[in-house]
């Protein structure tokens, strides 16, 4: 049996009978891009606290930062958000529970916390390892200009290490972007999402996904060219990059 190709598919009305197929498959990259930014900054915010709490001289601390990297990098991605989305609301009291369901668009705040802690506990290795690649110069260098610890990583160490492993904070980016489409699981309709409710429902799978791969493809494209200017203007003479980390 030969495929029907029909490319002006995307024209047509959708299931909701409001939207065109391309309409929906744009709103799906645009609750993509949504969860990638928003996961990806708490990705980098807490990551980096994790990152530091793992080269700190504080024992206590590089324990807490290991138990976090160890737990989250190490469970699988879509066990996480079954997890994040179907357990946690049973754990809690009742009452919060029971508001946790009822949220507006909770599988979205779903998706982007669980991706953020996710790819959080990729970023402190990344952090780390650009935190270690310093000369221990440096932290002696900001304790003689009298600073404290919390002072001498915000002011001297993090924006040195973040200069030097701009390459792998670009490859996580893409990987948590790419990730998004685990969502599908719990119900977000992203751009995979969309993709696979046009496919279902029109039958016309390889137009559905051509579209899915080519919008994939242009934020992915967005993301490079944005950190490979970043990376030109921040790089550090005298330092090598870090390519991969963790």
């Amino acid at each position: 049996m030969s495929y029907n190709w029909n490319w002006w598919i995307f024209f047509e009305p959708s299931l909701d009978g409001i939207h065109t197929y391309l309409e929906t498959l744009i709103w799906g990259a645009g609750w993509t891009a949504a969860t990638a930014l928003g996961a990806f900054t708490i990705a980098l915010s807490l990551g980096s606290i994790v990152g530091v709490a793992r080269t700190s001289p504080l024992t206590w601390m590089r324990a807490l930062g290991t138990g976090f990297v160890e737990v989250f990098r190490n469970v699988p991605l879509l066990v996480q958000m079954f997890l994040w989305y179907f357990v946690l609301p049973e754990l809690l009291p009742r009452d919060v529970g029971t508001w946790l369901k009822q949220v507006p668009n909770a599988q979205f705040y779903t998706a982007v916390i669980c991706l953020g802690c996710y790819h959080a506990a990729r970023m402190a290795e990344v952090v780390r390892a650009g935190l270690e690649s310093l000369s221990r110069g440096q932290r002696m260098a900001g304790q003689a200009l009298g600073l404290n610890l919390v002072q001498t990583y915000l002011y001297v160490l993090l924006p040195m290490a973040y200069r030097i492993v701009v390459p792998a904070i670009t490859s996580e980016f893409l990987s948590c972007t790419k990730n998004t489409s685990v969502a599908l699981a719990i119900g977000l309709m992203e751009l995979t999402g969309s993709a696979r409710a046009m496919q279902e429902n029109s039958f016309q799978i390889f137009e559905a996904f051509t579209a899915a791969t080519t919008l994939y493809l242009t934020l992915n494209l967005i993301i490079v060219f944005a950190m490979r200017a970043i990376e030109r203007r921040s790089v550090v003479p005298g330092y090598g990059s870090i390519k991969k980390a963790g």
